[in-house]
């Protein structure tokens, strides 16, 4: 008979969590939380509570030299009524910084979404456990990243060797914030979102504060921008205001300036890098409130269209073109006075061109594909020597 496994747990802590601003403990466990406490009381939103509780670029990362890491996990799936069964979220293992593994954890809580009439059902549900095997005999990094677009309940770590928190790597803090692109929709796993394969170009340390649908200009929001440390920053603005039909130009332009305001508030001469929407037809020129197409539900595909009319333009209806129009000139307008912020036209990461041959599956949300392609255009743009991140300019964020 062979040697009993002698396993070791360690407790998870924020300490051994990356990307997370804040750490809630629950009656088993730890679960991971992107906007502070005081922020997530500031409003009653569910659709945001839940985006901001999926854990995009939240990882686990540890030293050890075990060969074996199970993780106790007790997701919470989505399913929406009428629509195809989502996958199960996916977790990637990174050993030493490349890619070792990937895994999914079936079980836990149940969130069945009726889109028609507005309400969710939630069902309890048991933990399930995420086990990598075959690792290398030796002291090394690793990291766990969290499915990105499921809300992740951290219950036990257990390996064959101790564990100790993983060394500060030393590089850059990349503080970002947009909209469900962002936060990762429609990506292939959590490394692979475009903000992920992005930050792995640029050699940063990545902060994911893309929230689905929660990219609204929230005084709150930036206030949690203005105080998380970071050397460089950087906010994608346009999509979610259309498509929640959120406010007209007059509000638009007082709310973007007082966005900007907060963060420089906390970060004075901090990179600041504003993007504008990348290109979406369905709201070039028609402005929201967008919603789910049902009629495509019967063929088992989720769509969605828009609800405006280009008419209404006129009075002060914002569409994507008008919002682009309005951070250039905003931008343009500051740096007159603010050296280090800067502007990026979105469909500069995904064009007309781009949409020809990599059109949006739901004709608001890119593709696997297409995060690939807008991550590595961002990291050539922005990343390069020249670009806005460029220049290696030395880490001045206060990490702890």
């Amino acid at each position: 008979m062979g040697t009993a496994r002698r396993w070791i747990t360690t407790p998870v802590t924020a300490e051994l969590l990356r990307g997370a601003l804040d750490v809630e403990h629950t009656e088993d466990g730890v679960l991971p939380h992107r906007l502070p406490a005081w922020a997530r009381a500031q409003c009653a939103d569910p659709q945001l509570a839940m985006a901001e509780a999926q854990p995009s670029g939240v990882r686990l990362a540890f030293r050890s030299r075990t060969t074996v890491v199970e993780l106790d996990t007790r997701p919470t799936k989505r399913t929406y009524v009428g629509a195809p069964p989502r996958p199960d979220g996916v977790y990637d293992l990174l050993v030493d910084g490349r890619p070792a593994g990937r895994g999914s954890v079936s079980g836990g809580h149940t969130l069945t979404i009726d889109m028609a009439a507005g309400t969710a059902k939630h069902r309890p549900g048991p933990a399930g456990t995420l086990r990598f095997t075959g690792l290398p005999d030796s002291a090394k990094d690793i990291e766990i990243w969290l499915p990105h677009n499921e809300t992740t309940e951290l219950i036990a770590l257990r390996t064959d060797a101790p564990v100790e928190p993983a060394r500060d790597p030393g590089r850059r803090v990349w503080l970002h914030h947009g909209s469900s692109i962002s936060h990762g929709s429609d990506a292939a796993s959590p490394t692979t979102t475009w903000p992920t394969l992005a930050a792995s170009l640029g050699g940063v340390e990545l902060i994911n504060l893309g929230l689905s649908g929660g990219a609204l200009l929230d005084p709150f929001t930036a206030r949690t921008l203005r105080d998380t440390p970071a050397d460089l920053i950087s906010v994608k603005i346009g999509i979610n205001v259309v498509n929640a039909d959120l406010m007209r130009l007059r509000a638009f332009g007082p709310a973007v300036h007082g966005f900007l305001d907060t963060i420089r508030e906390g970060h004075p001469t901090t990179p600041l890098l504003v993007v504008s929407p990348i290109l979406c037809p369905l709201h070039e020129d028609t402005p929201g409130p967008s919603a789910p197409d049902f009629s495509a539900f019967s063929s088992g595909r989720l769509r969605f269209v828009a609800l405006g009319d280009p008419a209404e333009r006129a009075s002060g209806k914002l569409t994507l073109s008008v919002i682009r129009d309005e951070l250039s000139r905003i931008v343009k307008q500051r740096a007159a006075d603010d050296p280090h912020l800067h502007y990026l036209d979105g469909r500069d990461l995904y064009g007309e061109t781009d949409a020809a041959e990599l059109p949006l599956p739901d004709d608001l949300h890119p593709d696997a594909a297409t995060h690939r392609l807008i991550g590595e255009r961002f990291a050539r743009s922005v990343f390069a020597e020249e670009g806005p991140f460029g220049g290696g300019a030395s880490r001045t964020a206060v990490l702890g």
